[in-house]
């Protein structure tokens, strides 16, 4: 564990350090987001964060270039190049976006240039699993398409669910450190070569995360903007894609195992996937465009059942940990019962988000305030309580 602590310590302290630098230099650049009627922070607060995750994750890489440990990852594969390479493409896109505002197709087309040269140098999808079913064994020219809809899904993934201070840079720390102990164990069982990047991005990933969230947890003083979200998503998908799409071995002895290592992102990454399967449909649904943004995603919603932005991003946070559990709990136990207890304290969760006291109360003054509305509407004949519903600014006035 030694060469990984160091390379952990320093993405750490590079992107801690950084930091602020980096906040300097957006506020004089001009590089700062401004209240508006769909954000939720109160202050202009500068963006670019990124730029300092992206330093981290030099200097990180170039330090595990260093220790010898490392050579076999670096001497043998042409996978740590390309993981580079793709990072500071996905990055440069994201930076301009930051800098000013890119359409929606060129953002996708520059992740999709990222995506493919990655594939190219060997990060690619060889094999797929169907659940209860067999292991397919992609041919060369369906593996990089289907590596680049996995690339662009994880980097938007983790783009959407950046809402709240601090919300992604812990979602992808947690679940960065789920994904090493998972690699660490794979190791120990013989199932994952040695000369695998794979727990070393991992490990660089959590670093970076680690360093820039006493920056970004409520009140935040700047966030990593698409720079530093595309560039999480991407280097949270390589070892997705290493672990999980290049071996047709089976991890078994779990029915959990059964579906893996193909879909524990799903699992472990569950929040950011699930907001934005949610956010697709919804604005599909309202034949808004994909980019369009709203206040719907998950991390909103809870902000409507009454918790603020530090116990919303802790209660997300909660549920990061308990999925990332239920996966590593079987591969380190060699027992398939951990539904029970992580059913337990994923029920425990839920209530609390649903009940907790300042929710209720919500809820109630919600109910109470609808009521005056309603009345004040009758009494008055100023207009129904449709139109003030159409009247809102977000379409939400009948809640």
């Amino acid at each position: 564990m030694r060469g990984y602590l160091i390379v952990l310590a320093v993405a750490t302290f590079t992107t801690l350090l950084t930091t602020p630098l980096v906040r300097l230099v957006a506020r004089r650049v001009g590089a700062v987001v401004r209240p508006d009627e769909r954000r939720i922070h109160e202050r202009p607060t500068p963006t670019l964060g990124g730029v300092a995750m992206y330093l981290g994750f030099l200097a990180a890489m170039a330090t595990a270039r260093s220790i010898p440990q490392f050579d076999g990852v670096f001497g043998s594969t042409s996978e740590p190049l390309g993981v580079v390479l793709g990072a500071t493409v996905i990055f440069a896109v994201g930076l301009v976006d930051d800098l000013r505002e890119v359409s929606a197709p060129a953002k996708v087309a520059g992740q999709v240039l990222a995506a493919s040269i990655l594939s190219l140098l060997g990060v690619t999808m060889l094999f797929f699993r169907i659940p209860f079913g067999d292991i397919l064994l992609l041919s060369p020219d369906l593996a990089p398409l289907v590596t680049v809809l996995w690339v662009v899904g994880m980097a938007n993934a983790v783009n959407l669910i950046d809402g709240l201070d601090g919300l992604a840079a812990g979602i992808v720390a947690i679940a960065a450190a789920a994904f090493f102990l998972y690699a660490d164990r794979l190791f120990d069982e013989g199932f994952l070569p040695a000369d695998s990047v794979s727990p070393l991005i991992a490990v660089v990933v959590l670093g970076m995360c680690l360093g820039f969230l006493p920056h970004n947890v409520h009140p935040a003083r700047i966030f990593m903007g698409d720079g530093g979200s595309m560039l999480l998503g991407l280097l949270m998908a390589t070892p997705t894609l290493l672990v999980g799409g290049q071996t047709n071995e089976g991890f078994s002895g779990q029915t959990f195992f059964f579906f893996a290592p193909l879909f524990i992102p799903f699992f472990i990454l569950g929040v950011p996937i699930v907001d934005m399967a949610f956010a697709i449909v919804r604005r599909a649904s309202r034949r808004a465009g994909l980019a369009t943004a709203d206040k719907d995603h998950l991390h909103h919603r809870l902000m409507r059942l009454g918790h603020g932005q530090r116990r919303s991003v802790a209660i997300l946070w909660v549920w990061t940990a308990l999925l990332s559990g239920f996966v590593l709990y079987p591969a380190y136990t060699d027992r398939g019962n951990a539904v029970v207890p992580f059913g337990v304290a994923a029920l425990g969760v839920a209530l609390y988000t649903l009940f907790h006291p300042q929710a209720r109360r919500a809820r109630a003054n919600g109910g109470e305030q609808l009521a005056l509305e309603l009345g004040a509407d009758g009494a008055g004949g100023d207009g129904s309580a449709s139109d003030r519903s159409e009247r809102s600014p977000s379409g939400e006035g009948a809640h």
